[in-house]
């Protein structure tokens, strides 16, 4: 049965951190054993970790194309792990799935954190009696736990994170088996085609949302997060709530609620802002030629600053995200407070920070795979970053380092004072070519000032320079030869992959014989949306 993960991403650290990771070139059954109880023990509520053997590595990345395992070792190995798993007190047992990559055959064991914490391991295989040892991961190393770590790994004992435990109030049809392998193809994991022909309840138990007896096999709570429609049938309020300040009054504003999948929420959210928000500016300067540009927010910082939030809160709590946008700032509010031994003096000091310990060590998986957020102690530095590269002062992090953490990223702050005060400041709503695709399909708002600016620049850069001149040229009715000849290029297949297929994609040209594209006959002319693309594109 495949993993619920792709596994080229894993192997090269870009949706699990390297800590979770061991390749092995070889099979060495007395690492693995230990490194099976350092994961299952998960001290960091990291969610467990994979062991790849057959992959070397030089300096902690892996060494491709892959040294690979002999065909008629897999099975040999595979036995040897459940024997492995018997040695284990208590017993616990791995997802093993072989899989070709590079034409080599390796294996993958994904180790998820166990239920029933501590683990212990032989600390050796030999055949006299060997003492047993828990073992637990210390950066990318497999140890004995001794000292504070064993009080600490002791003090988890049946401790189980809220994301991981079973909803007793929930049954498997309350999970949706179209979220489920949405999210499959989307990471392009090789269960996404299995899952066509499994039951229904293996599919769940395989991607680790569902636990229990065959008999009552239940949903866990990440899963009832992610893919059930309506989450906050179990998890009151959990939802991300945004405020539209038109000052600082309290009075005058308007709200948005986002609901369902968890993923679903924090889309739509970054999606409203980004549209709604977030726009250009370009300062032209009278002293000289070049002009500046900047946004008002970075995307880059509040997309890291959200997913964050939707990573770190607590969803026993019945409270939701609370998102405040001002004329001056834009502010983060969740809860409770972070996980010890982070507090507010560590926020607020420090531009880096690698958490001890998460609380919720099923959503972030999810969240990485998806690439909503981004690996373990990244956060910080990317929403500093993206307001230093914006030109943004940086951001507030507060807390009482109990029930909340608010994060504050201010507006670019604009100077037209002094010697810039014939400066010129244009702002518009684009940011993106959905956005320009939108308003130009008649649902988008008023373009406001230098649009045009910002629109030519968007549309060359993310399609081609030829985009007004094939506009132009299909005003009216016009075969391809005519319509490439308006624009200087000859009629090639090459050109019209090129050039005009993503107009046509977009809606901006239509074709006569929209069925059968390759019509002896076949015309083009330019849409609506088109025309007012064209419009734009001349500043008119």
């Amino acid at each position: 049965m495949a993993l619920p993960v792709n596994i080229e991403e894993l192997i090269h650290g870009n949706t699990v951190e390297w800590e979770r990771i061991e390749l092995k070139q070889g099979w060495n059954p007395e690492d693995v054993i230990h490194s099976m109880c350092a994961f299952a023990n998960d001290i960091n509520n990291w969610g467990g970790g994979y062991i790849i053997v057959g992959v070397a590595e030089d300096n902690g990345q892996p060494v491709l194309p892959p040294a690979g395992i002999q065909q008629e070792q897999l099975d040999v190995i595979q036995k040897k792990i459940v024997e492995l798993c018997h040695k284990l007190r208590p017993q616990y047992f791995p997802i093993v799935q072989p899989y070709l990559l590079n034409g080599r055959h390796i294996l993958v064991i994904w180790c998820p954190a166990g239920d029933n914490r501590p683990y212990e391991a032989p600390d050796g295989l030999g055949k006299q009696a060997v003492s047993y040892s828990p073992y637990i991961r210390m950066t990318s190393n497999s140890i004995k736990a001794r000292g504070s770590n064993l009080t600490r790994l002791q003090e988890l004992a049946a401790r189980i994170p809220f994301d991981d435990r079973i909803n007793n109030q929930a049954s498997l049809e309350d999970l949706d088996l179209g979220l489920m392998r949405e999210y499959l193809s989307e990471i392009k994991s090789n269960l996404y085609e299995e899952s066509a022909k499994m039951e229904f309840p293996d599919l769940c138990k395989a991607m680790l949302i569902a636990k229990g007896p065959a008999e009552d096999i239940r949903p866990v709570n990440v899963g009832l997060l992610f893919f059930s429609r309506n989450p906050e049938h179990f998890f009151p309020r959990t939802q991300i709530e945004l405020v539209l300040h038109d000052d600082d009054s309290g009075k005058n504003f308007k709200e948005v609620y986002f609901k369902g999948p968890l993923q679903k929420q924090l889309r739509d959210c970054l999606s409203y802002i980004r549209t709604n928000i977030i726009a250009e500016q370009v300062v032209k300067h009278a002293d000289r030629a070049e002009a500046e540009r900047f946004y008002n927010y970075p995307f880059e910082a509040i997309e890291e600053a959200m997913s964050n939030a939707v990573y770190h809160k607590s969803y026993e709590l019945g409270s939701p995200i609370e998102v405040q946008v001002f004329p001056d700032r834009i502010t983060i509010l969740s809860y409770p407070g972070p996980v010890p031994p982070v507090n507010g003096e560590v926020l607020s000091t420090q531009k880096r920070i690698i958490a001890r310990e998460y609380r919720n060590r099923r959503i972030g998986d999810f969240l990485k795979e998806l690439k909503l957020t981004e690996g373990r102690g990244t956060g910080f530095p990317a929403i500093y970053n993206a307001l230093e590269a914006n030109g943004s002062p940086e951001p507030t992090f507060e807390t009482d380092d109990a029930s909340y953490v608010l994060v504050t990223i201010p507006a670019h702050a604009v100077d037209l004072a002094g010697d810039g005060a014939n400066d010129q400041v244009e702002t518009n709503v684009f940011s993106t070519l959905e956005d320009i695709v939108v308003f130009c399909d008649g649902a988008g708002d008023g373009a406001g000032d230098g649009a045009g600016v910002a629109a030519r620049r968007i549309v060359e850069e993310e399609l081609h320079d030829k985009v007004e001149g094939l506009l132009d040229g299909a005003t009216g009715w016009v075969s391809r030869e005519e319509l490439f000849e308006s624009i200087g290029l000859s009629n090639h297949s090459s050109n019209r992959k090129r050039y005009l297929d993503p107009v046509i994609d977009l809606g901006m040209i239509t074709m006569e014989y929209p069925d059968t594209p390759t019509h002896p006959k076949q015309r083009y002319k330019t849409t609506t949306s088109g025309q007012r693309l064209l419009t734009l594109l001349r500043g008119e």
